[in-house]
């Protein structure tokens, strides 16, 4: 199996697993990764995460021209806006993902710092992550915001909409949009709580240990 053939099943198998466990339902989210030759592999406009056609993808070449597979998804812009601002991008994941969306809906989200340091996690897979204004779906003013940021986050949030988060690779992309919905999730069962959020001297610690990307 070549390169390339590996990795539009391991997009197909780490967007179902998303999809089973309920992270983004129906036909809603996106999902795209870097190709050994600069291209790209995108999930195809209208499909659902739990079940995507590896032989289906939308292909890019490196020159951003669509030369194989289905349209892809109207998000093309947020996509790209993280490959062309973070060089470090390997892939993009979007989800609807319920948690960090109802986070997002409430009057005190913080736009500069959205997720809570609840737990060393969210904090060492995502840095900051920046809440976005409510955009209609498609519209390419979202890739713009993301443009606006230079590169400086690997995370946003779409508020009333949901996560877009860009990581180093395929995994390590779905890996870091569950954590942020893991502790959204943990943000929005301790709301009101009081609970017990990590300390100033705490974080601090993680971002020199971890050397966490930490825009200020």
């Amino acid at each position: 199996m070549t390169g390339e053939a590996k990795l539009r099943e391991q997009i197909c198998l780490l967007a179902k697993s998303m999809f089973d466990r309920g992270l983004t339902g129906g036909s809603t989210g996106n999902i795209s990764a870097r190709t050994e030759d600069g291209g790209l592999l995108v999930s195809p406009t209208g499909t659902s995460f739990g079940r995507l056609d590896p032989g289906r993808l939308s292909r890019f070449d490196a020159q951003g021209r669509l030369i194989d597979g289905d349209k892809p998804t109207k998000e093309m812009p947020l996509h790209t806006a993280f490959y062309d601002t973070r060089s470090t991008a390997g892939a993009v994941v979007h989800l609807h993902s319920c948690h960090s969306v109802a986070l997002s809906l409430m009057p005190d989200a913080d736009e500069d710092n959205f997720l809570p340091p609840l737990t060393p996690y969210g904090i060492m897979k995502l840095g900051k992550v920046k809440l976005l204004p409510f955009f209609l779906p498609g519209d390419p003013a979202m890739g713009e915001a993301v443009r606006g940021l230079a590169g400086k986050r690997s995370a946003v949030m779409l508020a009333n909409h949901g996560p877009v988060v860009a990581g180093k690779d395929i995994e390590a992309a779905c890996n870091a949009i569950e954590e942020l919905e893991d502790t959204a999730r943990l943000a929005m069962l301790t709301r009101g709580m009081n609970p017990r959020m990590l300390t100033e001297a705490e974080q601090q610690a993680l971002i020199t240990k971890f050397d966490v990307e930490w825009d200020v």
